[in-house]
């Protein structure tokens, strides 16, 4: 009884403040990339995810933009499964030997104008991979990179942040 009493007498507290809206940078951020991709592409933006060899650990986050709370869909943004209808690619890991030939006709497949980002640490300069035998060397060394989004992984704010950065670039 003296847990349904402290039931009772606690007041609700799983929501939080309308101020504290976690959701509203979402919300702006991705009301911004779809004012710049409208502009640039006359269309909403779509997006393909390339892994050229990383741990998954970006592609998590990545696929954490098409959930409930994130919603992509809602803002317009389209994840494709073919380049030739890609207007970003997104590039996680280190660029292993195996997938520089692979990379390269992806790029080479989205038509003009497209942008790059490079996801994650290994992306950028190879991250914990660095040195190994199976590495080629980062996107930027495959590929012009437009944007670099840091961390390992990067948290899905960054990486809409980072395509923002780069539909603001051009």
């Amino acid at each position: 009884m003296r847990l349904f009493r402290l039931i009772a007498k606690t007041r609700l507290v799983a929501e939080l403040p309308r101020e504290c809206d976690p959701d509203s940078h979402v919300r702006v951020v991705a009301a911004q990339i779809d004012q710049h991709a409208r502009r640039l592409f006359g269309r909403s933006l779509h997006i393909r995810q390339v892994d050229a060899g990383s741990c998954n650990g970006c592609e998590l986050e990545i696929s954490a933009l098409n959930n409930p709370y994130y919603d992509l869909e809602r803002f317009g943004m389209h994840f494709v499964a073919s380049p030739r209808h890609a207007d970003c690619l997104l590039v996680t890991g280190p660029v292993t030997r195996n997938m520089i030939d692979p990379l390269r006709r992806t790029y080479a497949a989205a038509p003009n104008p497209k942008i790059v980002v490079a996801v994650g640490d290994c992306a950028k300069d190879c991250g914990i991979f660095a040195g190994g035998y199976g590495v080629a060397g980062s996107v930027s060394d495959v590929l012009p990179v437009d944007v670099e989004v840091k961390g390992c992984p990067p948290h899905p704010h960054s990486i809409l942040a980072g395509i923002l950065e780069a539909l603001g670039e051009r």
